[in-house]
């Protein structure tokens, strides 16, 4: 379910009490109140509800408030068309004016409540749409349009207009879409075109344009939501109900800021469930590019890195052009599922074929070499001198006579060979002409996919716009880059969708046993000392070594005796969040002197620096092993974000990490073990021994409890370093900072 039926689904800082104390909340969901069974630990939603959309689509009636045929005026020509679109999906329009008897011919009514009938669908062509959606309430309209900007995208003072039109919707009971949007769901679509459709979702129209245009290469296209600045109907919505159609074999979305983070991923968890590609260009990847985001449609585009690994946690394809959008959503939406992930590369030139396979190679396909068995059959046709172990060069000859279709139906008959692509740099009819039809004819007996590279920049040549792009069974591309973009996200999708376990089916509905000794332990504004933090790290079971807070030097020599030698002393304070810039850490004491000295030292520097201590901290001293860090932040999207990566200084070095948004399970926690560019030092380099990767995987787990259960009440909880000991011998968090909100 996606969170409020209007607006954005709020994250209250308590509700995880509130469950704990048996209360039960009732957030509304899609207009209806969510079971107490949909929600997580923190309250939130797991499961996204369907708006229904085919009356907004596919409306019984319309009315056209503002409706005009007066030449000239700009809603005159959007009448006319609405007029034309209405008439496609056969629903009946009725103009909306208070000055007009009839306009293009039709009845025209002076207001929606004075209609014969309740209509599905309002068009406002209206400057203030605040100014109407009582009316459109009382006569139980559907939905309603607003194409009127001067919104959140201008400003704090637009913002605030928008927040009372959305309140106004909240209340109405209708769903609305924009403001700040146009006609894209109006357009006329090709209704001549077969196979599954490629559905489109845009915050700005001219963004879609590219992917409309993929009609007249023949890719059909069902639906273009135009989602403008969401102040009701957003993204999430949209992915969630074309997810549901069957007819839509991939969605693609060109999205400047998300509207609420939970939403978008209940929703792309949706479309993983039932295996339905989104593919997306997401802006803000730059500083620049996140604040043109915001200048147009007023949202926050997010923390890139916590945006591009949600994207991924939920298998959600994300593209930088909108060149690689169309390609990439017209091959996921038409082709077959792989039945093999090995791609072989089939061209007329040595150079051609080398050039792609590096090209391939490097990003990430895998090209099997061809077996001995096969690579025989193949020079039956094709000279001994070439090579066909993958790729596979025919020197030319071979393409323009009977040989040429063996060796395509070959190639594809190899069990390795999930994929064939052959680049064709530029035309040489009638070589070339032979080729692509061959090419066809062999995308039509196999199950297999078949791509093909039409390198020419002209594009005219009847091989590419009458026998290839007239084929729906290969998929053509015009540069190399996207071909490869295109299939390697296609074998992804399908290896993602084929081992995807939604992360919501298993995420707690409960608090654990931790959470009321955790509770207490929190202090709302403050930060807490290391020696509170740790103690809310045991409270959900990770380790910390031994250790004891002590106030005397006396005490301190005391607890190092029962600790045990060497070991370390911090000063523990609420105050201190860098210790050894301060010099509030001696490290290898191995002595009662050693520790007299050092607690009288630490001591003395917190007194200069004007620091109030809780006490020293006595710890065991733990050397062998591989520093990382875990940690909680809170993302203005997504809400708590776990982060895992090298620790130590390296974590600020490096900036080695990976971050997943809550829930996820075991598996997503290894894949972002697996993402660390310093991954190879958890097995072990240069003679150290591989660690305890089972430990440290069960350390991420755990903090993701903390950041469900008290996410919302931490704005920052860093575990650095958390020593990982040798494999069996676990994982010991060294030092904590915990900041509460």
């Amino acid at each position: 379910m996606l969170g409020s039926t209007h607006g954005t689904l709020t994250t209250d800082s308590r509700r995880a009490r509130v469950i704990a104390c048996g209360e039960q909340p009732s957030p509304v969901v899609h207009g209806r109140p969510a079971d107490v069974d949909d929600l997580d630990v923190s309250g939130r939603p797991l499961y996204a509800g369907v708006p229904d959309l085919d009356r907004f689509f596919r409306p019984g009636s319309v009315a056209v408030v503002g409706a005009s045929d007066t030449e000239g005026r700009p809603n005159t020509g959007i009448t006319r068309q609405l007029m034309a679109w209405a008439e496609r999906v056969g629903a009946r329009l009725h103009p909306v004016h208070p000055t007009r008897r009839s306009v293009f011919g039709l009845p025209c009514f002076p207001s929606v409540a004075d209609l014969p009938e309740q209509v599905d669908l309002a068009v406002l062509l209206v400057g203030d749409p605040l100014a109407v959606i009582g009316e459109l309430s009382e006569a139980k309209v559907k939905f309603a349009v607003a194409f009127a900007s001067g919104f959140a995208e201008t400003g704090a003072e637009g913002a605030a207009a928008q927040d009372r039109l959305a309140a106004a919707v909240r209340r109405s009971g209708l769903r609305l879409l924009g403001p700040n949007t146009n006609l894209n769901a109006f357009e006329r679509f090709r209704d001549d075109l077969e196979g599954p459709a490629v559905a489109l979702i845009t915050q700005s129209g001219h963004q879609g344009r590219p992917v409309f245009a993929m009609q007249e290469l023949g890719v059909r296209l069902s639906h273009w939501a135009p989602t403008g600045n969401e102040a009701d109907l957003e993204t999430a919505d949209f992915i969630s109900y074309f997810s549901e159609r069957p007819e839509i074999g991939a969605i693609a979305c060109y999205v400047e800021g998300l509207k609420d983070g939970r939403s978008f991923l209940l929703a792309a968890d949706r479309a993983a469930r039932r295996g339905v590609p989104v593919v997306a260009v997401k802006v803000g990847r730059t500083e620049a590019g996140a604040r043109t985001a915001a200048s147009h449609t007023g949202k926050l585009t997010g923390a890139d890195t916590v945006v591009d690994a949600a994207m991924r946690q939920y298998g959600v394809i994300r593209v930088d052009g909108l060149d690689e959008l169309q390609d990439t959503a017209a091959l996921l939406a038409r082709a077959r599922a792989p039945l093999a992930d090995g791609v072989a590369v089939y061209s007329i030139s040595g150079g051609t074929g080398a050039h792609f396979s590096d090209l391939a190679t490097a990003a990430g396909l895998r090209l099997p070499d061809l077996s001995a068995a096969k690579q025989a059959e193949l020079h039956q046709w094709i000279p001994e001198y070439l090579s066909v172990a993958n790729p596979v060069d025919n020197g030319g000859h071979p393409v323009g006579d009977w040989r040429g279709p063996k060796i395509i139906d070959a190639i594809l008959a190899d069990p390795a060979v999930g994929v064939l692509i052959c680049p064709i740099t530029g035309p040489f009819p009638p070589m070339s002409d032979k080729l692509a039809q061959d090419l066809v004819d062999a995308a039509e007996r196999t199950d297999k996919l078949v791509c093909v590279v039409w390198g020419s920049p002209v594009g005219t040549e009847a091989a590419y716009r009458e026998t290839l792009l007239g084929s729906a069974r290969v998929a053509t591309f015009r540069t190399f880059a996207n071909c490869i973009t295109a299939v390697r996200a296609y074998l992804e999708h399908h290896r993602f969708v084929a081992a995807y376990r939604s992360p919501f089916d298993e995420a707690p509905r409960t608090p654990s046993p931790s959470f009321r000794k955790a509770q207490a332990l929190m202090r709302p504004g403050q930060q807490l000392s290391e020696h509170a933090a740790k103690q809310l790290l045991r409270a959900y079971g990770i380790r910390v070594p031994r250790e004891q807070l002590v106030t005397s030097a006396a005490a301190a020599v005391r607890a190092a005796g029962l600790v045990g030698y060497p070991v370390v002393m911090k000063a523990s304070g609420a105050q201190i969040a860098h210790k050894t810039e301060l010099g509030l850490v001696k490290i290898g004491l191995t002595s009662a002197s050693q520790v007299r000295d050092a607690y009288r030292e630490l001591t003395d520097i917190a007194r200069y620096e004007g620091i109030s201590l809780d006490g020293v901290l006595v710890c065991q001293m733990v050397e062998r092993g591989v520093e990382m860090v875990v940690g909680v932040t809170h993302d203005r999207l997504f809400g708590p974000t776990v982060t895992v990566g090298l620790g130590g200084v390296l974590v600020e070095v490096l900036r080695d990490t990976a971050v997943r948004v809550p829930p996820f399970g075991e598996d997503q926690a290894r894949g972002m073990l697996r993402e660390l560019r310093g991954r190879a030092l958890l097995d072990g380099v240069r003679g150290a021994p591989p660690v305890d990767v089972d430990a440290l995987v069960e350390v991420v787990l755990r903090v993701q409890r903390m950041a469900l259960e008290l996410g919302d009440d931490i704005a920052e909880l860093d575990v650095n370093p958390l020593m990982v000991l040798p494999r069996g011998q676990g994982a010991v968090a060294l030092d904590a900072l915990v900041v509460c909100r």
